[in-house]
Protein backbone atom coordinates (compact mmCIF):
# COMPACT_ATOMS: atom_id res chain seq x y z
CA UNK A 1 0.00 0.00 0.00
CA UNK A 2 0.94 3.97 -0.72
CA UNK A 3 0.68 6.16 2.66
CA UNK A 4 2.46 9.07 1.00
CA UNK A 5 4.24 10.35 -2.40
CA UNK A 6 5.94 13.79 -2.46
CA UNK A 7 7.60 15.15 -5.64
CA UNK A 8 9.30 18.84 -6.03
CA UNK A 9 10.53 20.53 -9.33
CA UNK A 10 9.17 18.00 -11.97
CA UNK A 11 7.91 19.71 -14.81
CA UNK A 12 5.43 22.57 -13.67
CA UNK A 13 5.30 21.13 -10.44
CA UNK A 14 7.61 23.79 -8.35
CA UNK A 15 7.97 23.29 -4.72
CA UNK A 16 7.03 20.30 -2.75
CA UNK A 17 3.04 18.64 -3.38
CA UNK A 18 1.94 15.62 -1.04
CA UNK A 19 -0.44 13.13 -2.38
CA UNK A 20 -1.66 11.36 1.23
CA UNK A 21 -3.66 8.53 1.22
CA UNK A 22 -3.70 8.47 4.76
CA UNK A 23 -7.19 9.66 5.71
CA UNK A 24 -7.94 12.83 7.60
CA UNK A 25 -9.98 12.42 10.82
CA UNK A 26 -13.64 13.40 9.65
CA UNK A 27 -16.26 12.51 12.23
CA UNK A 28 -19.07 13.80 9.97
CA UNK A 29 -22.57 11.19 9.41
CA UNK A 30 -21.46 10.96 5.66
CA UNK A 31 -17.66 10.01 6.31
CA UNK A 32 -18.75 7.49 8.97
CA UNK A 33 -21.34 5.92 6.05
CA UNK A 34 -18.10 5.36 3.49
CA UNK A 35 -16.00 3.81 5.53
CA UNK A 36 -15.86 1.14 3.09
CA UNK A 37 -13.58 3.79 0.88
CA UNK A 38 -10.68 3.51 3.18
CA UNK A 39 -8.85 0.20 5.10
CA UNK A 40 -6.94 0.48 8.89
CA UNK A 41 -3.65 0.70 9.26
CA UNK A 42 -2.28 0.32 12.35
CA UNK A 43 -3.90 3.20 14.08
CA UNK A 44 -4.76 5.44 11.54
CA UNK A 45 -6.67 4.78 7.93
CA UNK A 46 -5.58 4.79 4.48
CA UNK A 47 -8.04 5.83 1.17
CA UNK A 48 -8.35 3.13 -1.54
CA UNK A 49 -9.17 5.95 -4.47
CA UNK A 50 -7.48 9.61 -4.35
CA UNK A 51 -9.13 12.01 -6.81
CA UNK A 52 -7.10 14.92 -8.64
CA UNK A 53 -9.48 17.44 -9.81
CA UNK A 54 -8.27 20.79 -11.84
CA UNK A 55 -8.65 22.41 -15.20
CA UNK A 56 -7.06 21.58 -18.37
CA UNK A 57 -3.28 22.95 -17.78
CA UNK A 58 -3.53 22.65 -14.39
CA UNK A 59 -0.73 20.28 -13.71
CA UNK A 60 -2.84 16.79 -13.18
CA UNK A 61 -1.39 15.30 -15.62
CA UNK A 62 2.51 16.38 -14.60
CA UNK A 63 1.77 14.76 -11.15
CA UNK A 64 1.44 11.54 -12.70
CA UNK A 65 4.11 12.03 -15.39
CA UNK A 66 6.48 12.65 -12.66
CA UNK A 67 5.48 9.67 -10.04
CA UNK A 68 5.34 7.24 -13.60
CA UNK A 69 9.03 8.84 -14.03
CA UNK A 70 10.38 8.31 -10.33
CA UNK A 71 9.19 4.35 -10.31
CA UNK A 72 10.44 3.67 -13.92
CA UNK A 73 14.11 4.93 -12.66
CA UNK A 74 13.82 2.33 -10.01
CA UNK A 75 13.42 -0.31 -12.49
CA UNK A 76 15.80 0.84 -15.37
CA UNK A 77 18.03 2.71 -13.60
CA UNK A 78 20.83 -0.17 -13.78
CA UNK A 79 20.80 0.19 -17.57
CA UNK A 80 21.62 3.75 -17.90
CA UNK A 81 25.40 4.32 -19.30
CA UNK A 82 27.45 7.49 -18.99
CA UNK A 83 25.57 9.57 -21.62
CA UNK A 84 22.41 9.22 -20.22
CA UNK A 85 20.11 12.51 -19.64
CA UNK A 86 17.46 11.70 -17.45
CA UNK A 87 14.03 12.06 -19.35
CA UNK A 88 11.90 14.59 -17.11
CA UNK A 89 12.31 18.70 -16.94
CA UNK A 90 12.44 20.83 -14.04
CA UNK A 91 10.38 23.60 -13.26
CA UNK A 92 11.59 26.19 -15.75
CA UNK A 93 11.15 29.48 -13.74
CA UNK A 94 13.21 31.14 -11.19
CA UNK A 95 16.29 29.31 -10.88
CA UNK A 96 14.46 26.11 -10.74
CA UNK A 97 16.60 24.31 -13.43
CA UNK A 98 19.44 24.56 -11.38
CA UNK A 99 18.04 22.78 -8.57
CA UNK A 100 17.60 19.31 -7.84
CA UNK A 101 14.19 17.37 -8.24
CA UNK A 102 13.03 15.32 -5.23
CA UNK A 103 10.69 12.12 -4.82
CA UNK A 104 10.01 10.86 -1.70
CA UNK A 105 7.41 7.52 -0.99
CA UNK A 106 6.21 6.23 1.85
CA UNK A 107 4.81 2.65 1.38
CA UNK A 108 4.39 -0.55 3.48
CA UNK A 109 5.50 -4.02 2.16
CA UNK A 110 4.90 -7.30 3.77
CA UNK A 111 3.20 -5.27 6.43
CA UNK A 112 6.61 -3.42 7.12
CA UNK A 113 6.92 0.39 6.59
CA UNK A 114 9.72 1.91 4.18
CA UNK A 115 10.71 5.29 3.70
CA UNK A 116 12.41 5.63 0.20
CA UNK A 117 13.75 8.63 -1.50
CA UNK A 118 16.28 10.11 -4.02
CA UNK A 119 17.68 14.03 -5.48
CA UNK A 120 18.56 13.77 -9.28
CA UNK A 121 19.41 16.63 -11.58
CA UNK A 122 18.55 15.75 -15.41
CA UNK A 123 22.65 14.27 -15.62
CA UNK A 124 23.15 12.34 -12.41
CA UNK A 125 21.49 11.11 -8.93
CA UNK A 126 22.95 13.46 -5.92
CA UNK A 127 21.18 11.77 -2.75
CA UNK A 128 19.17 8.63 -2.30
CA UNK A 129 18.08 6.81 1.05
CA UNK A 130 16.00 3.96 2.13
CA UNK A 131 14.76 3.63 5.85
CA UNK A 132 12.17 0.89 7.56
CA UNK A 133 10.43 0.32 10.68
CA UNK A 134 10.85 -3.16 10.99
CA UNK A 135 9.40 -3.42 14.84
CA UNK A 136 7.97 0.21 14.55
CA UNK A 137 11.03 2.13 15.09
CA UNK A 138 12.84 3.67 12.20
CA UNK A 139 16.11 2.02 11.10
CA UNK A 140 18.72 3.16 8.20
CA UNK A 141 18.85 0.60 5.16
CA UNK A 142 21.32 3.07 3.77
CA UNK A 143 22.04 6.60 2.93
CA UNK A 144 24.05 8.07 0.05
CA UNK A 145 25.33 11.96 -0.68
CA UNK A 146 27.27 12.41 -3.92
CA UNK A 147 28.89 15.56 -2.45
CA UNK A 148 30.48 13.73 0.27
CA UNK A 149 33.42 13.08 -0.50
CA UNK A 150 35.12 11.27 -4.01
CA UNK A 151 35.30 7.46 -2.18
CA UNK A 152 32.32 5.85 -2.34
CA UNK A 153 32.66 4.67 1.71
CA UNK A 154 32.67 8.65 1.89
CA UNK A 155 29.31 9.07 0.14
CA UNK A 156 27.61 5.89 1.59
CA UNK A 157 26.46 4.72 4.82
CA UNK A 158 24.72 1.59 5.71
CA UNK A 159 22.66 -0.21 8.36
CA UNK A 160 23.57 -4.26 8.84
CA UNK A 161 20.73 -5.14 6.42
CA UNK A 162 22.95 -5.76 2.87
CA UNK A 163 25.28 -8.19 2.66
CA UNK A 164 28.58 -6.41 1.23
CA UNK A 165 26.80 -3.01 0.67
CA UNK A 166 29.67 -0.80 -0.42
CA UNK A 167 30.40 -3.93 -3.35
CA UNK A 168 27.40 -2.42 -4.60
CA UNK A 169 28.19 0.98 -4.14
CA UNK A 170 31.37 0.31 -6.15
CA UNK A 171 29.25 -0.70 -9.21
CA UNK A 172 26.80 2.61 -8.68
CA UNK A 173 27.94 5.45 -11.14
CA UNK A 174 26.05 8.68 -10.42
CA UNK A 175 23.90 7.98 -13.35
CA UNK A 176 22.40 4.79 -11.29
CA UNK A 177 20.19 4.29 -8.37
CA UNK A 178 21.59 2.10 -5.62
CA UNK A 179 18.15 0.24 -5.08
CA UNK A 180 18.16 -0.21 -8.42
CA UNK A 181 21.74 -2.19 -8.79
CA UNK A 182 21.59 -3.86 -5.52
CA UNK A 183 18.71 -5.43 -6.67
CA UNK A 184 20.72 -6.45 -10.16
CA UNK A 185 23.02 -7.53 -7.78
CA UNK A 186 20.83 -10.07 -5.95
CA UNK A 187 20.61 -8.25 -2.32
CA UNK A 188 17.48 -9.01 -0.84
CA UNK A 189 15.72 -6.26 0.47
CA UNK A 190 16.39 -4.24 -2.54
CA UNK A 191 15.34 -6.82 -4.79
CA UNK A 192 12.18 -7.15 -3.05
CA UNK A 193 11.29 -3.90 -3.43
CA UNK A 194 12.38 -3.58 -7.33
CA UNK A 195 9.65 -6.28 -7.42
CA UNK A 196 6.92 -4.77 -5.36
CA UNK A 197 7.30 -1.39 -8.07
CA UNK A 198 7.61 -3.52 -11.31
CA UNK A 199 4.58 -5.51 -10.19
CA UNK A 200 2.59 -3.51 -7.69
CA UNK A 201 2.82 -0.26 -8.32
CA UNK A 202 1.04 -0.28 -12.18
CA UNK A 203 1.58 3.14 -13.80
CA UNK A 204 -1.39 2.66 -16.74
CA UNK A 205 -3.13 0.22 -18.85
CA UNK A 206 -0.78 -2.42 -20.22
CA UNK A 207 -1.81 -5.26 -22.56
CA UNK A 208 -2.26 -8.26 -21.77
CA UNK A 209 -0.77 -11.61 -23.89
CA UNK A 210 -2.77 -14.77 -24.05
CA UNK A 211 -1.40 -16.19 -21.02
CA UNK A 212 -2.71 -13.42 -18.62
CA UNK A 213 -6.43 -12.91 -20.50
CA UNK A 214 -7.05 -16.45 -20.05
CA UNK A 215 -5.81 -16.18 -16.69
CA UNK A 216 -7.80 -13.49 -15.76
CA UNK A 217 -10.86 -13.88 -17.84
CA UNK A 218 -11.05 -17.54 -15.83
CA UNK A 219 -11.13 -15.70 -12.31
CA UNK A 220 -13.36 -12.53 -12.97
CA UNK A 221 -15.78 -13.42 -16.07
CA UNK A 222 -18.60 -12.47 -13.64
CA UNK A 223 -17.30 -9.25 -12.95
CA UNK A 224 -15.96 -8.97 -16.40
CA UNK A 225 -20.11 -9.33 -17.79
CA UNK A 226 -20.85 -6.91 -15.21
CA UNK A 227 -18.48 -4.11 -16.72
CA UNK A 228 -19.87 -5.20 -20.55
CA UNK A 229 -23.26 -4.41 -18.92
CA UNK A 230 -22.83 -1.27 -17.47
CA UNK A 231 -21.60 0.27 -20.68
CA UNK A 232 -24.97 -0.60 -22.47
CA UNK A 233 -23.43 -3.92 -24.18
CA UNK A 234 -25.85 -6.81 -25.18
CA UNK A 235 -23.35 -9.38 -24.49
CA UNK A 236 -24.94 -12.58 -22.07
CA UNK A 237 -21.57 -14.52 -22.10
CA UNK A 238 -18.39 -15.30 -22.65
CA UNK A 239 -16.40 -18.39 -23.48
CA UNK A 240 -12.70 -19.32 -24.01
CA UNK A 241 -11.43 -22.24 -26.65
CA UNK A 242 -8.18 -22.98 -27.82
CA UNK A 243 -7.68 -24.14 -31.06
CA UNK A 244 -5.07 -25.51 -33.40
CA UNK A 245 -3.15 -22.84 -35.60
CA UNK A 246 -0.86 -23.29 -38.79
CA UNK A 247 0.38 -20.64 -40.62
CA UNK A 248 3.22 -18.34 -41.09
CA UNK A 249 5.30 -16.77 -38.11
CA UNK A 250 7.83 -14.08 -38.04
CA UNK A 251 10.62 -13.56 -36.29
CA UNK A 252 10.03 -9.88 -35.05
CA UNK A 253 13.49 -9.38 -33.53
CA UNK A 254 14.65 -9.44 -37.20
CA UNK A 255 13.03 -6.81 -38.87
CA UNK A 256 16.01 -4.51 -38.83
CA UNK A 257 17.81 -6.95 -41.40
CA UNK A 258 17.35 -6.83 -45.13
CA UNK A 259 15.53 -10.31 -44.59
CA UNK A 260 13.40 -11.04 -41.39
CA UNK A 261 13.24 -15.04 -40.77
CA UNK A 262 9.82 -16.46 -41.68
CA UNK A 263 8.99 -19.77 -40.35
CA UNK A 264 5.71 -22.21 -40.83
CA UNK A 265 4.43 -23.00 -37.06
CA UNK A 266 1.89 -25.06 -35.82
CA UNK A 267 0.21 -24.69 -31.98
CA UNK A 268 -2.96 -23.43 -30.00
CA UNK A 269 -3.88 -19.98 -29.94
CA UNK A 270 -6.66 -18.93 -27.45
CA UNK A 271 -10.15 -17.19 -28.59
CA UNK A 272 -12.85 -15.32 -26.68
CA UNK A 273 -16.33 -16.18 -27.97
CA UNK A 274 -19.12 -14.17 -26.97
CA UNK A 275 -22.55 -14.45 -27.30
CA UNK A 276 -25.52 -11.35 -27.61
CA UNK A 277 -28.78 -11.06 -26.45
CA UNK A 278 -30.71 -11.02 -29.68
CA UNK A 279 -29.48 -14.70 -30.42
CA UNK A 280 -27.02 -16.66 -27.51
CA UNK A 281 -26.64 -19.55 -29.77
CA UNK A 282 -24.89 -17.34 -32.55
CA UNK A 283 -20.78 -17.06 -31.17
CA UNK A 284 -18.65 -13.95 -31.95
CA UNK A 285 -14.98 -14.40 -32.21
CA UNK A 286 -14.55 -11.21 -29.40
CA UNK A 287 -11.23 -9.75 -30.75
CA UNK A 288 -11.88 -9.82 -34.41
CA UNK A 289 -15.78 -9.12 -34.99
CA UNK A 290 -16.92 -6.61 -31.79
CA UNK A 291 -16.57 -2.92 -31.42
CA UNK A 292 -13.07 -1.09 -31.00
CA UNK A 293 -14.68 -0.14 -27.48
CA UNK A 294 -15.92 -2.83 -26.24
CA UNK A 295 -13.08 -4.71 -27.00
CA UNK A 296 -10.52 -2.10 -25.35
CA UNK A 297 -13.41 -1.81 -22.34
CA UNK A 298 -13.05 -5.76 -21.90
CA UNK A 299 -8.60 -5.60 -22.16
CA UNK A 300 -8.88 -3.02 -19.58
CA UNK A 301 -11.31 -3.99 -17.07
CA UNK A 302 -9.35 -7.10 -16.87
CA UNK A 303 -6.08 -5.02 -15.76
CA UNK A 304 -8.32 -3.29 -12.96
CA UNK A 305 -9.78 -6.48 -11.63
CA UNK A 306 -6.21 -8.16 -11.20
CA UNK A 307 -5.20 -4.62 -9.32
CA UNK A 308 -8.43 -5.00 -7.40
CA UNK A 309 -8.40 -8.79 -6.49
CA UNK A 310 -5.15 -8.59 -5.37
CA UNK A 311 -4.43 -5.13 -3.95
CA UNK A 312 -2.05 -3.37 -6.03
CA UNK A 313 -1.95 0.36 -6.46
CA UNK A 314 -2.85 1.84 -10.38
CA UNK A 315 -2.15 5.39 -11.59
CA UNK A 316 -4.64 6.54 -14.03
CA UNK A 317 -4.57 10.34 -16.49
CA UNK A 318 -8.12 11.36 -17.39
CA UNK A 319 -9.91 7.80 -16.19
CA UNK A 320 -12.57 9.06 -18.32
CA UNK A 321 -10.91 8.86 -21.16
CA UNK A 322 -10.42 5.35 -20.54
CA UNK A 323 -14.29 4.50 -18.93
CA UNK A 324 -17.59 5.86 -19.53
CA UNK A 325 -19.00 7.67 -16.39
CA UNK A 326 -20.95 4.85 -15.56
CA UNK A 327 -18.25 2.35 -15.11
CA UNK A 328 -16.06 5.19 -13.46
CA UNK A 329 -18.38 4.60 -10.78
CA UNK A 330 -18.16 0.76 -10.87
CA UNK A 331 -14.48 0.67 -10.71
CA UNK A 332 -14.44 3.22 -7.83
CA UNK A 333 -16.96 0.88 -6.09
CA UNK A 334 -14.71 -2.17 -6.62
CA UNK A 335 -11.97 -0.31 -5.50
CA UNK A 336 -14.06 0.28 -2.18
CA UNK A 337 -15.22 -2.84 -1.87
CA UNK A 338 -11.73 -4.80 -1.91
CA UNK A 339 -9.11 -5.36 0.75
CA UNK A 340 -6.59 -2.96 0.14
CA UNK A 341 -6.12 -1.99 -3.70
CA UNK A 342 -5.90 1.83 -4.24
CA UNK A 343 -6.49 4.32 -7.01
CA UNK A 344 -4.59 7.57 -7.97
CA UNK A 345 -6.13 9.17 -10.89
CA UNK A 346 -6.61 12.37 -12.72
CA UNK A 347 -10.37 13.68 -13.87
CA UNK A 348 -12.63 15.99 -15.00
CA UNK A 349 -15.66 13.83 -14.35
CA UNK A 350 -17.86 16.07 -12.16
CA UNK A 351 -20.39 13.45 -11.54
CA UNK A 352 -17.93 12.15 -9.10
CA UNK A 353 -17.77 15.11 -6.46
CA UNK A 354 -20.41 13.87 -4.75
CA UNK A 355 -19.60 13.17 -0.68
CA UNK A 356 -22.43 10.39 -1.18
CA UNK A 357 -19.89 8.46 -3.19
CA UNK A 358 -16.05 10.12 -1.84
CA UNK A 359 -15.02 11.34 1.70
CA UNK A 360 -13.74 14.98 1.54
CA UNK A 361 -9.86 13.55 1.21
CA UNK A 362 -10.45 11.52 -1.58
CA UNK A 363 -11.10 14.36 -3.55
CA UNK A 364 -7.88 16.90 -4.51
CA UNK A 365 -7.78 20.23 -6.44
CA UNK A 366 -4.93 20.83 -8.47
CA UNK A 367 -3.90 24.33 -8.93
CA UNK A 368 -1.73 25.91 -11.86
CA UNK A 369 1.06 25.78 -10.44
CA UNK A 370 0.73 22.35 -8.38
CA UNK A 371 2.15 24.46 -5.10
CA UNK A 372 0.26 22.44 -2.83
CA UNK A 373 -2.75 19.53 -3.08
CA UNK A 374 -3.34 19.07 0.42
CA UNK A 375 -1.58 20.54 3.80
Amino acid sequence: MILEIRISNFFSIKEEITVDLRAANIQTKQAKELDDNTFPYVKEKVIKTFALYGSNASGKTNIIKAIRFCVMMIYNSHTHNENAIFNFTPFKFENYPTKPSRFFVRFVLNDIEYEYSFELTRTEIIKESLYYYPRGRVTKIFERDESKGEAKKDKYSFGNQIIRPLDVAESTSVKTLYISRASQMDREIPKTLFKYFLEEFILDILPLGDEKIEYYFNNYKNELLAAMNFADSDIVDFKLEKRPMTGIKFDITQFQKESPIVTNFSGEKVFLLSYHKMDTSKEFDFFAEESAGTIKLFLTMLTVLDIIKNNKVLLLDEIETHFHPYIVDFILKLFHKSESAQLIYTTHNTNLLNLKKLRKDQINFCTVRCYSIRK
